[in-house]
């Protein structure tokens, strides 16, 4: 029989994303591709040092067994093979078993999340997010400067997300940001019973629910919901949490408060919010992603590069 990811948590991730490759996408950045793919080859018995997203790969890699695999993580990068042997030695180095890549040497490489039925896909290229978040697909693009995960806890996967325009659609988003927060309150009250709207991350949420379900060792799932909403506002986030039959372990209803303290606590391995500024604000305590979705994130209006002329990812 073929090979098969079906029942498998499917994570696209991007070089930069797994790996700190930001000395060498600098030489790329300075129009100079030739020395960056040089580079890459002359370290290539040089271990990467981890990226952004390392610690929740690795960790999601510990749900598989011997017998059974629940986690595939794929590269799904715009960086050249050669340098894509460079991220298949560091990964091996780290000890993390990763069979699949896709290296497209600058050329779009998000098509390819349809044939991999991928569930997420992280990405430091925005513009390659944005595309896969149009196509149904979750999607963020890593903040590459974020502070790394916390160590406390080896044996559980955190993951916190945003509500609106993360979790669920930016229906009541739009009226926050089009009539202010005494409308919002208004018609969060008056649509209490009347679940949200899917978002771009529910498919995400749901998988790790189903991991979780299917996992009988020693990894646990520990999410959580870390929204700006308030009471009573809050309540139409939980009925739709319930709808879905899809808990979180955890939620924060903060009103408005930074989110970066109180993440910091929860000590996630990433956090997902499609706020440019509390995205900004998470970096400085955790591994953070943003979200390019919804009405706070209007399409670019400036034209995209040329195939070929993009930075790696």
């Amino acid at each position: 029989m073929p090979a098969s990811l079906q029942d498998q948590l499917v994570v696209a991730i991007s070089s930069r994303a797994l790996f700190d490759f930001e000395e060498e996408n600098r030489l790329f950045e300075a129009g100079d591709p030739q020395a960056y793919m040089r580079l890459q080859l002359e370290r290539l018995d040089a271990p990467a040092k981890p990226g952004v997203a390392f610690s929740l790969v690795r960790k999601l890699l510990a749900f598989n067994d011997p017998d059974h695999r629940r986690v595939e993580v794929v590269i799904l990068s715009r960086n050249d093979p050669v340098s894509g042997m460079r991220v298949f030695r560091s990964a091996g180095a780290a000890g993390m078993h990763l069979e699949r890549g896709v290296f497209t040497q600058g050329r779009d490489p998000f098509g390819y999340l349809r044939p991999l039925g991928a569930h997420l896909f992280l990405s430091a290229n925005e513009a390659d997010v944005r595309r896969a978040l149009n196509l149904g697909f979750p999607a963020a693009r890593v903040v590459t400067d974020s502070a790394q995960a916390m160590g406390n806890y080896a044996h559980e996967v955190r993951i916190a997300f945003d509500g609106d325009a993360v979790l669920f659609a930016d229906e009541a988003e739009l009226v926050f940001q089009k009539k202010g927060l005494a409308a919002f309150q208004a018609h969060e009250k008056r649509k209490a019973a009347l679940p949200l709207p899917d978002g771009p991350f529910k498919p995400l949420l749901a998988a790790l629910h189903r991991l979780q379900q299917s996992s009988g060792g020693s990894m646990r799932l520990r999410t959580a919901l870390v929204t700006a909403r308030s009471a009573p506002a809050h309540e139409r986030a939980i009925r739709t949490l319930m709808h879905w039959g899809v808990g979180v372990d955890e939620a924060m209803f903060l009103g408005g408060l930074p989110k970066g303290e109180f993440l910091r606590e929860f000590e996630p391995d990433f956090f997902f919010d499609d706020q440019a500024g509390h995205i900004e604000h998470a970096a400085r305590h955790v591994p953070a992603g943003h979200v390019t979705s919804g009405v706070t994130n209007p399409e670019l209006t400036r034209e995209l590069p040329a195939p070929g002329a993009h930075k790696p990812a």
